[in-house]
């Protein structure tokens, strides 16, 4: 790893920062406290929210930590498309028995006042997603001894961040659950996303910047693949999503290896963004038919959401997940880390042993 990132994380080890309540104080700091990175997700909360949030997390640790902000997203959602989606969803509501959320409930997730509670109260690390922050909030961060991460999803994205002045650069394959971090909501290109194997070459050869892998990661092994491939150290979402500590909803964890979910696509049905979930009835019916309009579905679709996960509906919640999600582990998330760790071990070590060529 580089220094940079060693004064941060004995282990090479970064828990996902997965927003929707599942990255909740109590994980971050079981994360931190076992030789991490544990990170809370700012996303869909408000200032107040957040900073409550850090204060528990301080009162649990003194390991350091990471808060994940939001991008705001500019307007390009087409109304009429948002509408007939609208329309598409009336029978979901009157499922559910609940009204569709207000599309027009916020494009920025509070960007302006989150970052101002960062600055006047800093923090180990911030990390963004959605695009990159002008040079001016990284500098500013820096000056306040925060350490910067950006997620890129292509080797351009990583330039990008680079320039701007991030102190790294999360390198997010198309394997990884949840929404694709792309810095511009392309429609056209949303099925050219690259493995992170691939895409960490890549950016390894396009900045000087330390890369953080992720992606589908879930064992040790793949891990010290990454770290092969040019990483200094791997994000984990799936793989810590099941672990007690998370604070996801029961039935999303039990989905993670329950047979019913077999695979994971990247669908716009619950937010209007690419993101990766389990396959389920909602995804499959409305997969096809959602508007590239975020956070407008993202708003929409909220109280279905919220309605289908208090009645213990797996089939109307979004399922986000990563392609390994059937090797997801139930374990204290301390734990995780520590067996990731050997399995890390063990694997850099039969890797440094193996013959530079074939034998006879």
């Amino acid at each position: 790893m580089s220094s940079a990132l060693t004064d941060l994380l004995p282990h090479p080890i970064v828990q996902a920062p997965m927003a929707g309540g599942v990255s909740v104080p109590r994980l971050a700091a079981a994360v931190s406290e076992a030789g991490g990175l544990g990170f809370l997700a700012a996303g869909y909360k408000t200032a107040d929210g957040m900073y409550q949030e850090i204060k528990q997390l301080r009162s649990l640790t003194q390991r350091p930590f990471g808060v994940n902000l939001f991008m705001p997203q500019p307007e390009y959602a087409d109304p009429a498309a948002v509408d007939v989606y609208a329309h598409q969803l009336a029978g979901e509501a009157a499922w559910y028995d609940t009204e569709l959320g207000d599309r027009d409930s916020g494009r920025d997730d509070g960007y302006d006042a989150k970052l101002a509670v960062l600055l006047d109260n800093p923090v180990p690390v911030v990390s963004f997603h959605f695009g990159v922050p002008g040079a001016d909030v990284l500098e500013a961060l820096r000056r306040a001894g925060t350490f910067t991460l950006v997620t890129a999803t292509t080797p351009d994205e990583a330039l990008a961040v680079e320039r701007a002045g991030a102190d790294a650069v999360i390198a997010q394959g198309v394997e990884a659950g949840g929404h694709q971090g792309t810095h511009r909501d392309n429609p056209e290109a949303e099925c050219a996303g690259l493995g992170v194997l691939a895409l960490v070459s890549q950016i390894r050869e396009t900045v000087g910047i330390p890369v953080v892998a992720a992606g589908g990661i879930m064992r040790g092994g793949q891990i010290a693949a990454v770290l092969a491939a040019g990483a200094d150290a791997a994000q984990l979402g799936t793989a810590f999503l099941a672990t007690h500590e998370s604070g996801a909803n029961a039935v999303h964890k039990q989905a993670l290896t329950n047979p019913l979910f077999t695979r994971t696509e990247l669908t716009r049905a619950f937010s209007g963004r690419p993101a990766r979930g389990l396959v389920n009835r909602f995804l499959r019916e409305h997969g096809p038919y959602a508007p590239a309009a975020y956070p407008e579905v993202h708003h929409l679709t909220a109280p279905l959401r919220k309605k289908a996960a208090a009645s213990g509906d797996a089939q109307g919640m979004a399922l986000w997940a990563g392609q390994g999600h059937r090797q997801a582990r139930e374990l204290p998330a301390g734990q995780l880390v520590e067996v990731l760790a050997a399995e890390l071990e063990a694997a850099s070590i039969a890797l440094s042993a193996h013959p530079k060529g074939p034998t006879r």
